[in-house]
């Protein structure tokens, strides 16, 4: 195994207020780079890091940079904290106020020698483009300042692994990218594992270079962000991702050779084609589509090559910014976004029939 890997096979049980008790079971590589954790509230994200971090301690497992492990429950090992040389940035940041940024920086290398410890500092003020602030209190910066401080004082000590459990959060996304676009470029020359918790959907697609998606304590899906984010497994994860119609079908028909599958929208008269599936007729399954997916049309399309057109009625309509949210009642109730625009040349009114238009394969099936 590479020295720049971070290899994690951990197992806790932690009781909680439920009957059933909280289970953290991960088997997990992380290479150099930013790897997402990604998922729902209480997947066991934050969990996961503090284990690493030696917060934590798992009933079994190991945890290891390289061939160096910081727990090791066969062999009894489990490093303290402060010797396992990981950097924990928290969404507090928790930065000293009566330091300087510099001082904030300094604090974690004081024990390194005067030239050195100068050096350090200074690549990473520059880094992190915060040289100009050496002087100044952290009441004295903004947020976003705040967080290039937190980063920098945390990669100040030369860290094996970098965890950062939603450090960017409030941040607008063109600043968050802004400042993960530094930590990637200084990580080129250092190539350490990056773990970043978040529960957002857009800080997945725009800033990881993988997504490991954790629920219940699990590892659920891993792989590229784009088509995590495209191809939800579970519904806890399509709604954690954005697909805002989430509705129960019934297998009426598969046809295999066309690698589909004809299905019943809850129990109304409403039939759909969605991709094949592990599934007999009169199978119960899940289906998620995302609102932006749905066509809208205030007459019956034809020579479309979607396979699912449904009448409606236009139950309700509400402005979101640029995009407006519209329900459609069609044997089920769908929710549709439709530009500002689109609407005004369509003429949506409350109460008329229209039609809605679904490809295929924007019909995900999910499990529960």
């Amino acid at each position: 195994m590479s020295s720049r890997h971070l290899a994690v096979q951990v197992k806790l049980v932690r009781r909680t207020a439920t009957p059933s008790p909280f289970t953290l079971d991960i088997g997990l590589e992380v290479p150099s780079g930013i790897t997402i954790l990604f998922g729902p509230s209480g997947a066991g994200k934050s969990t996961l890091l503090d284990c690493i971090a030696g917060l934590l301690r798992p009933d079994a497992g190991r945890i290891a940079v390289g061939e160096d492990a910081l727990f090791d429950s066969d062999r009894r090992v489990d490093l303290p904290p402060q010797r396992r040389r990981t950097a924990y940035v928290f969404q507090s940041l928790a930065l000293f106020p009566n330091m300087t940024v510099e001082e904030n920086v300094a604090y974690g290398v004081s024990n390194v020698r005067e030239q050195e410890r100068s050096v350090r500092i200074g690549e990473l003020l520059q880094a992190f483009r915060i040289e100009n602030l050496r002087a100044r209190n952290p009441e004295e910066i903004s947020g976003g300042e705040k967080q290039r401080v937190a980063l920098a004082r945390s990669l100040v000590t030369l860290p094996r692994v970098l965890l950062l459990d939603e450090p960017l959060t409030g941040l607008d996304s063109e600043l968050k990218a802004s400042i993960v676009g530094d930590l990637r470029a200084w990580n080129t020359a250092q190539k350490i594992p990056i773990l970043y918790v978040t529960h957002s959907r857009d800080e997945v697609g725009a800033l990881g270079e993988r997504v490991v998606v954790l629920d219940h304590g699990r590892i659920v899906s891993e792989g590229d962000p784009h088509e995590i984010l495209a191809a939800p497994r579970s519904k806890r994860l399509a709604l954690a991702v954005g697909f805002e119609n989430l509705v129960d079908a019934t297998v009426l028909e598969l046809r295999e050779t066309d690698g589909v599958m004809r299905v019943r929208l809850a129990d109304s008269a409403s039939e759909i084609e969605v991709p094949l599936g592990y599934a007999a007729p009169n199978d119960r399954v899940n289906v998620a589509i995302r609102a932006g997916d749905i066509l809208l049309a205030t007459q019956r399309p034809a020579g479309l090559s979607a396979r699912n057109i449904l009448e409606g009625k236009l139950v309700s309509l509400e402005q979101r910014g640029g995009v407006i949210v519209a329900r459609v009642e069609a044997g089920v109730t769908l929710t549709v976004h439709v530009t500002a625009s689109a609407a005004r040349a369509l003429e949506l009114t409350v109460g008329s029939s229209i039609w809605i238009v679904v490809k295929t394969h924007s019909c995900h099936l999910v499990s529960d």
